[in-house]
């Protein structure tokens, strides 16, 4: 049984042969680990002290490294806190630990478990945890900015205010309630109004905000469109620089969704081949057909390419030209003293030759706009995740009912509601039932 008295360790850096590894303890015996390891009974907190590591059991020399002490509660969970900065062999770090698991009220910390006493300790909120969360996780610029932002504190700061000044408005109420021959002041129940319209109007602003911080977070879904044999796959290979798509002059060769993550230009985006659009009696190809609708209307930007050397152009391709899709003429090596479309659908056509990488830069580079424009930020700390969403929208929700509630008996349950929907998204109210979602995300160690 997990105990949260027990103090408990790990490595904090991953496994395998590396020239440093950490081991981290926390917990009311991280100074008595200290002190049977190394001998130290004072250390200097966070500061670096060299020193020999031995087996408390038998006094076998362990391992010449590096300790780290910081002691409650500045440390990053809140508890006495212990590093050993060791040389990364498998052995080494296998021989600590087991020096360490044989000590009393000392265990193997569960994942995330570390983390998780910085949340109980107050060190963290939840949406500073996930942004950790996110940082260790993230694979391209944008990300790493979007979650060290998080991390910062920035989601976090800005719901706390706003639940801050729900939680004054709450108090105003429930006084003219307690009161109510007195009566509030008239420049108060002003501000009891003023305050639900404001936020309401400020949250409902912040909730359309086209899913941005999700976008960067999750990648942006990009869908290849089109008729058979347009090239669709020559793109994707080409935008992608690798084969990754089977190339053949047979019409309907892709006959399910091909995807590939990249990272353009520090966004993380994932783009998709489909089967071409077409009529067929062919129940695998008509299935093929089926996901590529569905791809297209799941996509948040969709590339329709269309075969330069066809006079006519299909019909169901250009019918999903539209504000979140790009037309693109491919196979312009084909065709010869003709003056090509500069505009289909009435968006600007992209002309390209997938197949011998000719203006594949400018393609490149509008699809890196469009994708920019789609992860634009407005300056405030985005929404990372739909739980954010879902308890933004019920406090929105709830402040709606309260401009035109009645009594002030509703009014005041339903700011209340408000303020704790907010105070789910950090963790102030109603969390244990995401707390377990959450620190599963971390690894043994953090």
């Amino acid at each position: 049984m997990v105990m949260v008295n027990d103090t408990i360790f790990a490595p904090a850096t991953a496994s395998g042969k590396a020239g440093i590894a950490v081991i981290r303890v926390s917990g009311p015996r991280a100074a008595d680990a200290l002190r049977h390891l190394t001998g130290m009974t004072n250390p200097a907190p966070r500061h670096a002290c060299r020193c020999r590591l031995v087996d408390p059991e038998d006094g076998s020399g362990l391992d010449d490294g590096l300790t780290l002490w910081f002691p409650a509660p500045a440390s990053f969970t809140g508890e006495d806190v212990v590093e050993f900065h060791l040389h990364g062999g498998r052995a080494t770090v296998r021989a600590v630990c087991g020096a360490l698991s044989r000590m009393a009220e000392t265990r193997l910390a569960e994942p995330g478990e570390f983390t998780r006493r910085a949340f109980d300790n107050g060190k963290l909120d939840l949406t500073e945890i996930e942004g950790l969360a996110d940082l260790i996780a993230a694979e391209t610029e944008a990300q790493r900015k979007q979650a060290l932002r998080q991390l910062g504190g920035a989601l976090g700061a800005m719901l706390e205010d706003w639940r801050q000044k729900l939680l004054r408005t709450l108090a105003l109420i429930e006084a003219e309630i307690d009161f109510p021959e007195e009566g509030l002041p008239a420049h108060l129940e002003t501000e009891i109004k003023h305050n639900i319209l404001g936020l309401r109007k400020k949250i409902g602003a912040y909730l359309d905000d086209k899913r941005r911080g999700e976008l960067v977070r999750d990648g942006v879904f990009i869908a290849i469109l089109g008729a058979p044999n347009v090239g669709k796959s020559s793109l994707l290979n080409a935008l992608v620089r690798r084969d990754v798509a089977i190339v053949t002059e047979t019409a309907g060769t892709t006959r399910d969704v091909l995807e590939v993550n990249f990272d353009l230009d520090g966004f993380a985006v994932t783009i998709a081949d489909t089967a071409g659009l077409r009529e067929t009696g062919d129940h695998i190809e008509r299935e093929g057909v089926r996901r590529a609708l569905k791809q297209a209307d799941e996509a948040d930007l969709r590339l329709v390419v269309f075969d330069a050397s066809q006079s006519e152009h299909d019909p169901g391709s250009l019918a999903l030209l539209d504000g979140n899709s790009m037309p693109v003429l491919n196979k312009i090596d084909t065709v010869k003293n003709r003056e090509l479309p500069t505009k289909m659908g009435g968006f600007p056509v992209i002309p390209v030759s997938a197949k011998q990488a000719s203006n594949m830069g400018a393609l490149v580079d509008a699809v890196t706009r469009r994708v920019a424009e789609l992860m634009e930020g407005r300056g405030s700390a985005p929404l990372t995740r739909t739980r954010h969403r879902e308890a933004l929208s019920e406090c929105h929700g709830a402040l709606r009912r309260a401009e035109t509630a009645g009594a002030a008996e509703l009014v005041a349950e339903d700011v209340r509601l408000a303020a704790r929907s907010l105070g789910r998204i950090t963790g102030r109210v109603d969390v244990e039932d995401v707390l377990d979602v959450i620190f599963r995300e971390f690894c043994i160690g953090k």
